[in-house]
């Protein structure tokens, strides 16, 4: 059996790559997003094992120096956040595509580990057009949306990294060549010589 692709999806904040990738698998059932561990405290709303897994800043320390992480970060000093490596591993073992929504950082990271990593970059269609996005959320004020533009266009310089970019201007259409992307690296021709093995070997018997 053939075994899954690894993906990761980096994007800046307000390119819609959350909103796309749940799409996705939404609509993939070979699909799965990767959920994350972190030693944040868990909001409203969240599930443990959907969200995030939620774990003590010991536990997540423990298993760093196990070196069970694929890649891990420490945001702001403050908390950590990291992919596990068998949760992944024993996923694609079974077949299954993996999609890691990470930033460039940690995109990096997993390539080291993981060389068949596809990479894939999102990017909005304007500067313009991505301060709309994150001015319309009403969560921030100008002085915080301006430093997270400044972030995002630090961010973006790193799309050159990435195996695919995906603008995305119409969220139909960047999700169509999200699916194109997914649907063409199953049909490399490792993959379909593991999956239709007995019938290569039917059509070329003399």
């Amino acid at each position: 059996m053939p075994t899954g692709t690894l993906y990761t999806v980096s994007a800046p904040s307000g390119a819609g790559k959350t909103s796309l990738v749940k799409a996705l698998v939404a609509s993939d059932s070979q699909v799965t997003v990767s959920v994350s561990h972190t030693t944040r405290v868990k909001r409203s709303g969240e599930v443990q094992g959907i969200d995030y897994h939620f774990v003590e800043r010991e536990g997540f320390l423990a298993m760093l120096e196990q070196n069970a992480f694929l890649e891990h970060a420490q945001v702001y000093g403050d908390n950590y956040y990291g992919t596990a490596k068998k949760e992944v591993e024993e996923t694609l073992a079974r077949g299954c595509d993996v999609i890691l929504e990470i930033d460039w950082q940690g995109a990096a990271q997993v390539r080291r580990l993981h060389t068949d990593t596809v990479g894939i970059f999102i990017l909005p269609p304007s500067q313009q057009a991505l301060r709309e996005r994150l001015t319309g959320r009403g969560q921030d004020d100008q002085p915080v949306i301006d430093r997270r533009m400044g972030q995002a266009i630090d961010e973006m310089t790193h799309y050159v990294e990435a195996d695919y970019l995906v603008i995305n201007d119409d969220f139909n259409q960047a999700l169509t060549e999200l699916r194109a992307i997914i649907l063409a690296q199953r049909q490399r021709l490792a993959q379909q010589q593991l999956r239709h093995g007995a019938l290569l070997q039917a059509l070329l018997r003399h």
